[in-house]
Formats: structure tokens, C-alpha cells, sequence
């Protein structure tokens, strides 16, 4: 194997557009890897861990655009950096007028949409919270895409929104259904009766796609951002979003979602809203449903289980799982493991956890990136040992690179990893359909298993959760086959995806 490379000094392109372009390549006949991005420290860790890096990159900064290569022979390596430098100059289109620029600004974007009551953020977050400000001097709603915001500035911020009676959804919002407009990463749901306030982008997703396969809908999915039930911000827009459902004539059942408030807000939060002559469905993943159900809500056991209840009280007749206990049974009866440990590779962080709070009881010792309590935090979250359950979304894997549910690189770098490893015994992992989404994650998904079983001569089970509707421009049920055609076992929640993996590993 060579390594060649292509330096361009001060050469920007945004994350997609590269990811799009170095998934391209290595598809190229004879190139084994590849490395298409801005020399941000993760791309540059990348490069170390894949054994391409070189002495020549220690001086490059984040300006900087590196296309690194490595191929069986020179002669390819050269051809896949020519056709980057190729692929990439036909993103710029010369002869574009003024009119069909994006607006350079904020107002300039205003003045083109002066009708618009709400402003969606994604810009780094050193400039974020002073763009959202600029929004709410101007009485609009704000949807924070932006993460790296800090939570001083985030708690200015949703003081100044709700003394206005505006929104602020994030920092690091990541999905919302607004009047029936999806934004950021959010799936096709028809419109129905449910409303939603959720502090987790994923576990938003899983409700209302689920909600939607059951046969009901929603009014609005409105998300919060992650921080907003933690101490500090005391659920400020998480109390504001309720009531406004409250008051709003089409919404007849509330649902809550969210990793557990602090004791303090999880008080206020309840406080503020028990007196609400609506049907109120919680789940804070981990909090004790005994304290809701003393609340008057009604309390859920997992994501599945709150997009059960909210469409009952909506009007649908005792629903069931899509997937039963006894079909999820019946699958794992026959399954014989080739290893002993359970490697658990997520896009979506609220399932991450959902997972590991499932399975901590049968397993005991489990290791994450992002464990939650009683789980173990790992040394090395490159390198996977005994049972792991890794949020791939979370800030080591996607500093300088876009999200899993975009960039499916990693995951399929680390499918490679833990294929090659015989104590993998079961991965399984998450596919997010959805607008914002990548258009063929299942293809991805695929194309690297089978990769890995041909390069590895291993071959464990893999099991997979699809997050979607039939309605999303990805089309659940093709996804569903490509990912069936290729052996893996498919399920439409991960609570029944981890249910699955729980009976094989009981059994094995």
C-alpha cells in the first residue's frame, strides 16, 4: 500500500460537500481508504489512526484542506486525488448574479423573507449566540442548530426569549416540526392531535415516526435543546412549549421527552404544568414513574411505549408494539453467537442511552462514550472492549466533520474494527430516515458489512433499527429491504432492536 496526498493551503469546503466527495473515492478501484477534509484535530487523529499520516501535515491548521490517499499502487492514488480536485471545482459554479446568492447576513436574509417570524441558526458556535440575540431583538422565534455554545450564554439567551413570549430551541437543536415544516433532521409525520416537547433530537424522531406508523399524527415536535431541563436553565422553553400546546385548540394529548431534570426542575417543570386539563405523557428516560404518575401524567416506560400511549389517548384502541415479545423470541431462538460481546454503534444519542439503561440489568458491565449511571466509561473510545454501546454523534467523533446521520464514514471505518475483533459476538446499530439525512444509510451500511465479512472471513450478527416513515424521501420500506437482503435482522424501534439483543446474548 502507498499514502499519497494534496495539500491546498486556505481552501475551505463545508463538511457535506467533502463527505459526499471522499465517500466517492473509496469506491475507486485499488484505493483500500481515504481522507477528504479541513485539517481539523479529528481529521488529523483520523489520518493516525488509519496509518496515513505523515510528518509534512504537523504544521497544517483548520484552513487548510487536505486529500490524503491510500491505494495499492501509485498509479491509483494519484488517479483518486485527481478526480477530488475534479469532483470538488465542480461545486463552484462560476457566472452566479447577486440574486441567487444566499443572503451574507442576517438581515439581508429578513429583508428578503420580511413576513418570516422565525430564525434557523447553524454557524460555529463562537458566533452563535450572537446571531440568536440578533433574532430576538427582532421579536423572532429561534431554532439553535449550532452546538459549542455555552450554557451562560444559552441561559441569557432563553431569559431574554421568554420575557418576549418567543421560542428558543437549542443550542444544539437538532429536530422540530414547526406548522408542519420539518427542520434540521426531522421525518415525514402526517398531522394529527399529539404534540411534542422533547430535549433530545433522536428520541423526538422515534416518537413521532412511530406515532405516525400507528396511524395517528402530530401537531408540533418542538425541540429544546438538550441543557434546557438541567439546573441552570430550570426548563425554561420546555414549560413554554407545553403551555403553548396547552392553549393550542388541535393538540389533545402532550408528550415530554428527555434525558432525567435535575430534582429542583423536574419539580418546577411539574409544578407548572400538573393543572393542564390535557393528557400529559412523560418520559425523562431514567426518572422514576411513580413520581410522574403522582404528577397526574401518565408515565412511559421507553420511546416506543410514549408514542403507544400518546396515540391511544388520542383516540387509537389498545395498541400494540409493532414487533411483539413473542416474534422478537422467535427470531433470537435460532441465533448462534460467534463471539461473546455485544458492540452497539448509534447515530442517535437518546438511543444510545435508552440502550444501555435496557440492557444494564442483564449485562452488568457495559462501556460507552456517553455512558449513563452504572455504566462505565471507556479508556479509549477508538478502541472497543468487552460489551459497547458508543454514541457516534457525540463530540470526539464529529469535531470538524459532519454528523453520523450525514457522514456515515466512522461508522463504517469502526463496523471494519469491530468485525475484525472475535469477541463480537452481535453489533448492532441505528438508521435515521429523515429530511437532512443521509439518502442511502442502509446502502452505506451494507456495502461496509459485507466489506468487512469478505476482508475479515467473520461474519457476526448484525441487527438494525429503522427510525422513519414510508413517507421520508429515503422510503422506509426500501431501506428496509437492502438491509434485509443483506442478513442483518430489521426492527422499527430500538427498544425492540435491544430486546432482540438481549435474548441472544442471554442464550449464548
Amino acid at each position: 500500500m502507498v499514502v499519497n496526498h494534496l495539500i491546498k493551503k486556505q481552501t475551505y469546503f463545508d463538511s457535506v460537500t467533502l463527505m459526499l466527495t471522499g465517500t466517492q473515492i473509496k469506491k475507486l478501484d485499488g484505493v483500500d481508504n481515504a481522507v477528504v477534509g479541513m485539517c481539523t484535530d479529528y481529521n488529523i487523529d483520523s489520518l493516525k489512526r488509519l496509518d496515513m499520516y505523515l510528518p509534512e501535515f504537523e504544521e497544517l491548521t483548520p484552513n487548510d484542506l487536505i486529500i490524503c490517499v491510500k491505494a495499492d499502487n501509485n498509479e491509483n492514488a494519484d488517479a483518486a486525488i485527481k478526480e477530488v480536485e475534479k469532483l470538488l471545482s465542480s461545486k463552484k459554479k462560476p457566472g452566479t448574479t447577486n440574486s441567487e446568492l444566499p443572503p451574507s447576513s442576517q438581515e439581508e436574509a429578513a429583508s428578503r423573507l420580511p413576513d418570516s417570524n422565525m430564525v434557523l441558526i447553524s454557524v460555529p458556535g463562537e458566533y452563535a449566540a450572537r446571531e440568536a440575540e440578533k433574532a430576538l431583538n427582532s421579536n423572532k422565534h429561534v431554532m439553535l442548530f449550532s452546538d459549542n455554545v455555552s450554557i451562560d450564554e444559552e441561559l441569557k439567551l432563553k431569559t431574554i426569549a421568554a420575557e418576549k413570549g418567543l421560542l428558543v430551541m437549542g443550542p444544539d437543536c437538532g429536530t422540530a416540526i414547526i406548522n408542519g415544516v420539518p427542520l434540521a433532521f426531522a421525518n415525514s409525520v402526517r398531522k394529527g392531535k399529539i404534540g411534542l416537547v422533547a430535549a433530545s433530537g433522536t428520541g423526538l424522531q422515534e416518537v413521532s415516526s412511530t406515532i405516525h406508523r400507528l396511524g395517528q399524527g402530530i401537531t408540533q415536535a418542538i425541540g429544546v435543546g438538550g441543557r434546557d431541563l438541567s439546573e441552570k436553565i430550570g426548563g425554561k422553553m420546555t414549560i413554554m412549549a407545553a403551555k403553548a400546546l396547552a392553549e393550542d385548540p388541535e393538540t389533545r394529548v402532550i408528550v415530554l421527552i428527555s434525558k432525567p431534570p435535575a430534582e429542583t426542575v423536574l419539580e418546577k417543570v411539574f409544578a407548572e404544568l400538573k393543572n393542564i386539563n390535557k393528557a400529559i405523557v412523560v418520559y425523562f428516560i431514567g426518572a422514576d414513574p411513580a413520581i410522574i404518575e403522582s404528577n397526574g401524567f401518565v408515565a412511559a416506560k421507553n420511546l416506543e411505549d410514549a408514542a403507544i400511549k400518546a396515540a391511544e389517548l388520542a383516540g387509537e384502541d389498545c395498541l400494540e408494539s409493532e414487533f411483539s415479545d413473542s416474534l422478537i423470541d422467535s427470531l433470537a431462538a435460532d441465533v448462534k453467537l460467534s463471539g461473546s460481546d455485544l458492540r452497539a454503534l448509534y447515530s442517535g444519542g437518546t438511543l444510545c442511552d435508552e440502550a444501555q439503561r435496557i440492557l444494564q440489568p442483564l449485562l452488568k458491565e457495559i462501556n460507552s462514550n456517553t455512558p449513563v449511571k452504572g455504566c462505565n466509561k471507556m479508556t479509549d473510545v477508538y478502541k472497543s472492549s468487552g460489551h459497547c454501546i458508543l454514541d457516534l454523534g457525540d463530540d470526539n467523533f464529529t469535531r470538524g466533520k459532519a454528523h453520523p446521520m450525514i457522514d456515515p464514514g466512522y461508522r463504517t471505518e469502526r463496523i471494519h474494527q469491530e468485525v475484525a475483533d472475535e469477541k463480537t459476538g452481535l453489533i448492532m446499530f441505528d438508521v435515521v430516515l429523515g429530511y437532512g439525512s443521509h439518502m442511502d444509510m442502509a446502502g452505506e451500511m451494507v456495502a461496509s458489512i459485507e466489506k468487512a465479512r469478505t476482508g475479515t472471513g467473520r461474519s457476526p450478527v448484525f441487527a438494525a433499527c429503522i427510525c422513519g416513515t414510508q413517507d421520508d424521501p429515503q422510503g422506509y420500506d426500501k431501506q428496509k429491504a437492502k438491509l434485509e437482503e443483506a442478513g442483518i435482522f430489521v426492527f422499527p424501534t430500538n427498544v425492540a432492536m435491544v430486546k432482540f439483543a438481549a435474548r441472544c446474548l442471554e442464550r449464548n
